[in-house]
């Protein structure tokens, strides 16, 4: 599927990749600063918030629910109004392509006695919400639409919220911290079971401004417990650089000859660093240098090399870690040698669009030998990527950055079909890569 308007974009051989540059903030992050500083008492200010469109609906939403927001200069404030302050908002909330902002705010309006649509675009419209809703649902909130599990919902949310203990059926950490933002509104203790463990950037936060959050590992299970009627308090925060986004750059250093990039100031949380330690298994010339804590979670400068890679087994455990880097990890592993087998990819299926098809597609247009078994995708290495081919994007983000990556290394150059939807997360991909000296060209829309 394109866009009425797409952009398509061709990446051509790329020379040398060189020097230091930094990498807009994360937007795990960016989307919990504005949340948690809107459920806060008082005034939290964040310094490198990603100013993406996916995090903008967010800081809208917040907006419309009561919250104040507003950028000064470099730092964003948002002036919160405590646990269950939040007010009824007029005009529906619309997330864009915000899967991340649209199931955490769930969580969010559970708490509250409002009632609220939630809109989004054509891509996030077609995303399943069940599994959030479910454990939502357990504890008070009302689907209107009775049975509807896509966008556009009206949710009906309550102060009278019932905490559960909630095993997670699939590892997600959107559903965990949407359990977690509604159980800071209900009465005693809410606990979320993770049989694998998840992004942990909401445990983090919520400890950050105040709450009371415990951990305990228990016969291979991680048990996270929130006690309800919390009262946060506004915070400082500095967002790192996110490493997903770093990821395309971390790529084409690795596959373009002669790089030698180093990347600031980039989240190094372990629940998000799979994709490096599987390039530096592949052989990647990747070292993280000075590591530090910023604001509770760990950074570094991340320096990477120009390459011979050889292909991998990547184990399913690995998943979590790196869930939205497959596509990427894909193009990299058509220049090794030997295949690279990734187990464990049911969520590719389930995002903004079904990655693991589109990934395979993509591949096979550019000469890429790529099979998908099951839950597993295959590519058959070669060293070389003979390009020329159009991608489909299917309005996908990082199907888009992925394949531009793939052809800045690429014997002919590689046409995404649209481009547009960058901007939901990474609208300097484009800027970053032509400052490296990266030639792009604009073909006609087909």
């Amino acid at each position: 599927m394109t866009s009425s308007t797409a952009k398509p974009l061709a990446a051509n051989r790329a020379p040398p990749l060189l020097g230091r540059i930094r990498i807009p903030g994360d937007k795990s992050i960016s989307h919990r600063a504005l949340i948690f500083g809107a459920l806060a008492t008082g005034t939290t200010r964040v310094r490198g918030l990603l100013e993406a469109e996916d995090v903008i609906n967010t800081g809208r939403a917040v907006a419309a629910l009561g919250a104040s927001v507003e950028k000064r200069g470099d730092v964003w404030e948002i002036k919160g109004r405590g646990p269950g302050g939040l007010r009824q908002c007029a005009e529906p909330l619309d997330f864009g392509n915000s899967g991340t902002g649209a199931r955490l705010m769930m969580g969010v309006i559970a708490g509250h006695p409002m009632t609220v649509e939630m809109t989004g675009d054509p891509s996030l419209s077609r995303r399943p919400m069940r599994r959030v809703l479910a454990p939502l649902m357990q504890m008070g909130l009302d689907v209107v639409e009775t049975g509807k599990e896509t966008l556009p919902l009206t949710l009906r949310g309550t102060n009278e919220l019932v905490p559960i203990i909630y095993p997670l059926p699939v590892p997600s950490a959107q559903v965990k911290s949407a359990v977690l933002l509604a159980g800071l509104h209900a009465a005693g203790e809410t606990t979320v079971i993770e049989h694998e463990a998840t992004r942990d950037h909401t445990e983090r936060m919520l400890r950050h401004f105040g709450a009371d959050v415990r951990i305990v590992d228990k016969d291979g299970t991680r048990h996270i417990t929130i006690r309800g009627d919390a009262e946060l308090s506004g915070r400082d925060i500095d967002v790192p650089s996110d490493p997903s986004s770093a990821a395309f750059l971390a790529a084409a250093a690795l596959i373009v000859p002669g790089s030698d990039l180093t990347i600031e100031g980039v989240l190094i949380n372990p629940t998000r660093t799979g994709l490096y330690l599987t390039l530096q298994e592949m052989g990647g010339n990747v070292t993280f240098l000075n590591e530090r804590d910023a604001g509770g979670e760990p950074v570094a400068d991340i320096r990477i090399r120009a390459s011979k890679l050889k292909g991998v087994d990547v184990p399913a455990e690995r998943a979590p870690s790196m869930i939205d880097e497959y596509p990427v990890l894909a193009a990299i592993a058509a220049f090794a040698h030997g295949p690279t087998r990734m187990d464990g990819l049911a969520e590719l299926k389930v995002k903004e669009s079904d990655r693991l098809a589109a990934t395979a597609t993509g591949l096979a247009a550019n000469g890429i030998k790529a099979r998908v078994s099951g839950d597993t995708l295959i590519v058959e290495g070669e060293g070389r990527v003979p390009g020329g081919g159009l991608v489909a994007t299917h309005l996908d983000h990082r199907i888009a950055m992925s394949f531009l990556t793939a052809g800045l290394a690429s014997e002919k150059p590689i046409v995404v079909d649209d481009t547009e939807m960058i901007a939901t997360s990474f609208p300097e991909f484009r800027g970053l890569l032509e400052n490296l000296g990266v030639k792009f060209e604009e073909p006609r829309a087909q």
